[in-house]
């Protein structure tokens, strides 16, 4: 494809965005909508809008890429998922319910104290500032090779134009507007993958009948990891990680639970967490099995193409006009999805949590700081971005995402351990500083670990975070009272 049809496809999938935004928009806006969704989401529209909320551009290029060098490790973090969304519906959504909360960091706020729902709600913001910025800064890397540096156009440029179209369709509605829009990019996203795993399939000669055994036979298929128990591969360092990722990076953060407490009444969010773990897996299995395909046909062709860079070389420059098309429309939705709800929970967190401005301001004046601080989040981004595009190696991207929520989200698995399996208060004045000693514990021991104890941590490190936090709160509770 040229950088002229790239350009004109964004330009024409954006305007679709901003089409549904507009109708959406003319129905409710206001900060109860671009909170809440009023409280009116179909279950079903949340479900799949997760998907693509979940995956990124990160999973559309990285996981791929992963394949040659770690062959199918990343299943057995995503078989943990499973064991980890169970617990979400089974035990974090009731209680969120329960409490009818507008941000689920609200729940430390009545459990422990003040600094602990500050320290929540700010390990929530820098984490998905972090991430999401990390998530998008790969897909425009991708978009600026493809497409504008054809056109003269610089990386800054293109950063700040995408956040803005984000802005435009996200800052009326917000979350109600991106149930719908997250929907429609899962799909778009979910197309492309089949669309490319068809072509891919079709051009190293598989078909139905040979397709499963050539995928088993492939020595990039291996899966389970049980030889070495100081690897970082290894099963159940990989499965007991993915189940408390997937606690922290998605029932523990505002920016996936804001979309489950849009459903009506807590049994259509427990079905949405049902249905989303399926197709979840599921999706998440078909981006390995085309890495698999894409690696064997770089091998199989000489084509130099590793890494993050192998979908993007194969899809625009071997595959054909129509894999390059469904490569950009995949890409595209895989990284809007995920970045405008960043920004909506963002936006979110820091009104509710930080300023409190529900209890601070009167209703028209909660609309104006909300739209200012929206603003305020899309230019930090920028800034983030920015960053990120000269700070990043060439190392894969979903493996640094995965890392840094180990460094950050531990706290929040601490914290929330800690108010749900002991009925201790605690000198909640002690918090912030038990977080920050957990996570700077955390990394020490990450990148000294193999030298201390001949042992690799993985992103199990999580849980070592976590635990850390866990002891620091044990150690500053009052035994003298018992929560009742």
């Amino acid at each position: 494809m040229t950088p002229t049809t790239i350009l004109l496809v964004i330009a024409i999938y954006f305007s679709l965005l901003i089409l549904v935004s507009y109708f959406i928009s003319k129905k409710d806006e206001g900060n109860d909508a671009f909170f809440k969704a009023n409280k009116s989401s179909p279950w079903y529209l949340v479900a799949f809008g997760m998907i693509g909320a979940s995956l990124s551009g990160v999973t559309f290029i990285s996981v791929p890429g992963w394949v040659e060098t770690q062959k199918f490790v990343y299943f057995q973090l995503v078989l943990g998922y499973i064991v980890g969304y169970f617990f979400i519906g089974a035990v974090l959504m009731p209680l969120y319910y329960r409490l009818n909360l507008t941000t689920i960091y609200g729940y430390l706020k009545d459990r422990f104290g003040i600094y602990s729902y500050k320290t929540g709600a700010w390990f929530f913001i820098i984490s998905r500032t972090v991430g999401s910025n990390l998530r998008l800064m790969l897909v425009a890397d991708v978009l600026q090779t493809l497409v504008f540096d054809h056109l003269g156009i610089p990386f800054w440029v293109t950063v700040t134009v995408t956040l803005g179209l984000i802005w435009v369709y996200t800052h009326k509605s917000g979350i109600k507007t991106i149930v719908w829009t997250d929907t429609l990019q899962t799909l778009f996203m979910l197309i492309s993958v089949v669309v490319c795993l068809v072509i891919v399939s079709q051009d190293l000669g598989l078909n139905l009948s040979n397709f499963s055994s050539f995928v088993a036979n492939s020595e990039f298929s291996k899966t389970f990891f049980f030889d070495d128990i100081a690897s970082s591969d290894y099963f159940w360092k990989q499965f007991i990680s993915g189940a408390f990722i997937a606690i922290v990076m998605t029932g523990l953060d505002q920016d996936m639970m804001q979309k489950n407490l849009t459903c009506k009444t807590i049994k259509d969010a427990q079905k949405n967490m049902f249905w989303f773990t399926i197709v979840l897996t599921l999706v998440n299995l078909s981006f390995l099995v085309l890495g698999l395909l894409f690696t064997e046909y770089a091998i199989k062709n000489n084509i130099d193409a590793h890494g993050d860079k192998l979908f993007p070389i194969l899809a625009n420059e071997h595959l054909g006009m129509v894999t390059a098309f469904f490569f950009v429309v995949g890409i595209i939705a895989a990284a809007y999805s995920s970045a405008d709800s960043a920004l909506t929970s963002l936006t979110t967190s820091f009104s509710i949590d930080i300023l409190e401005m529900e209890k601070k301001y009167e209703q028209a004046k909660q609309e104006v700081l909300r739209k200012r601080i929206h603003v305020m989040f899309v230019f930090i981004s920028i800034i983030v971005i920015i960053i990120f595009k000269y700070a990043v190696g060439d190392a894969s991207v979903i493996g640094k995402v995965l890392k840094f929520a180990g460094f950050t989200y531990g706290p929040l698995l601490g914290l929330y351990s800690f108010g749900l399996f002991t009925k201790l208060k605690i000198k909640d004045v002690y918090v912030p500083f038990i977080a920050v000693f957990s996570v700077f514990s955390s990394i020490i021991l990450n990148l000294y670990s193999m030298d201390w104890f001949g042992f690799a941590f993985g992103f199990e490190i999580l849980i070592i975070n976590g635990l850390i936090t866990f002891i620091g709160l044990l150690c500053a509770a009052d035994f003298r009272f018992k929560k009742t």
